[in-house]
């Protein structure tokens, strides 16, 4: 994949700047994306119309066959191997020079110790807070639309799983058994990531929030599953190789739920179809996000947007973009840019009260030339 960059060459000049320097390993994602190299320890990646790495000889070999870099040196070029971190900022400064670069643009968080290195050998250093990779991220390549459909995929296949025990489950005082064992928060987890390490995908946490819990979007869940209980079940994989991410929300009930949370499930099915309807370019990230408000405000549900101090309703954004990180541009949400063709981004409306429980759908999609593409197939059903 080669990435549309003259946003960064803009930016440079503008900056007036010789070029845009990394020093991160590939878990930071401006650095997986700009270098398209993957690995677990720190290397730089300089930037100056054209992409040159500078890595360990223990990642040399592979940089130059996996990256797509112009150029690759290694650090045994520069005379370095293990040193002080004096020697590595001397390396660092060498490199630079080697490609005419006095002047350099960083990430907001790039370290401050190599920034301070090179600024002692008289080479400028300038944080940008405009996330200028982040931004260029936000609009995906039809492969990145295919990398994280295929993620999705892996996701369905998830929550499937996920489904099905929840079918499968008996009810004993409430609480649902599976095989003679209650099922809890944690089995289902484990079930779900058992799954996507079948499909070659990973994931570092999993929501599977029930009743009470279920009422704090971000409570992963502890304990036995009840019965007449909302789950919401949150699943945010990534794929092993590509590192892209897909994520998707669905909330169950296992016997018959309460008459308010049948109604909150309804009208958030009805608040996910009126974003959809919003997703067009041209469209902001606050339209969408509006268009959710105002089927709840409508229905006398408390809104952020109404009442910034409630506690419960509607009390997070709409959605986000997704790619190498989870939570990535655009936002859907107060101030949200304009929406962009290749923008993929989750559409999640949820109400919360732990008097109810928590309910929230969550769908992924890509923007089109004529409004939007649905990712997910996969049903929605609440009571199983």
């Amino acid at each position: 994949m080669d990435p549309d960059l003259s946003a960064l060459d803009s930016f440079l000049a503008e900056a007036d700047a010789d070029g845009y320097l990394i020093d991160a390993d590939s878990s930071d994602s401006d650095q997986r994306y700009l270098s398209g190299f993957d690995a677990h320890d720190p290397f730089f990646t300089l930037y100056d119309g054209e992409t040159h790495l500078l890595v360990s000889g223990l990642e040399y070999g592979r940089a130059k066959k996996e990256s797509r870099a112009e150029s690759v040196s290694r650090y045994a070029d520069y005379d370095y191997q293990y040193g002080s971190p004096e020697e590595r900022y001397r390396m660092l400064a060498a490199f630079l020079a080697d490609h005419g670069v006095s002047s350099l643009s960083v990430p907001a968080r790039f370290p401050l110790a190599t920034a301070d290195g090179l600024r002692e050998r008289e080479i400028g250093v300038e944080a940008e807070t405009d996330g200028v990779l982040t931004g260029i991220r936000a609009v995906k390549t039809d492969e990145e639309v295919e990398f994280i459909r295929e993620a999705q995929r892996a996701n369905e296949g998830a929550m499937g799983r996920a489904e099905t025990l929840l079918r499968e489950a008996t009810v004993e005082e409430d609480v649902l058994y599976h095989d003679g064992e209650p099922l809890t928060s944690e089995r289902l987890r484990r079930e779900i990531e058992i799954e996507l390490l079948r499909r070659d995908h990973a994931l570092d946490e999993t929501i599977v929030a029930c009743g009470a819990d279920a009422a704090d979007p971000h409570d992963r869940g502890s304990g036995p599953l009840e019965a007449g209980e909302t789950v919401v079940i949150d699943v945010f994989p990534r794929n092993k190789e590509t590192n892209y991410h897909a994520d998707m929300t669905r909330t169950f009930s296992v016997g018959e739920p309460s008459a308010r949370a049948r109604e909150w499930y309804d009208l958030t099915s009805e608040a996910k179809e009126a974003a959809l309807a919003a997703v067009e370019p041209g469209a902001t990230g606050e339209d969408v996000h509006d268009a959710v408000c105002a089927v709840y405000e409508e229905a006398g549900l408390p809104t952020l947007r109404d009442d910034p101090s409630t506690e419960t309703g509607f009390i997070h954004s709409t959605g986000h973009g997704i790619g190498l990180d989870v939570h990535e541009l655009p936002r859907l949400a107060p101030g949200g840019a304009e929406l962009e063709a290749g923008h993929v981004i989750t559409v999640e409306p949820g109400l919360y009260d732990p008097a109810v429980g928590g309910i929230r759908i969550e769908d992924l999609v890509v923007v089109t030339e004529e409004g939007y593409e649905n990712l997910t197939d996969y049903p929605e059903e609440f009571v199983l």
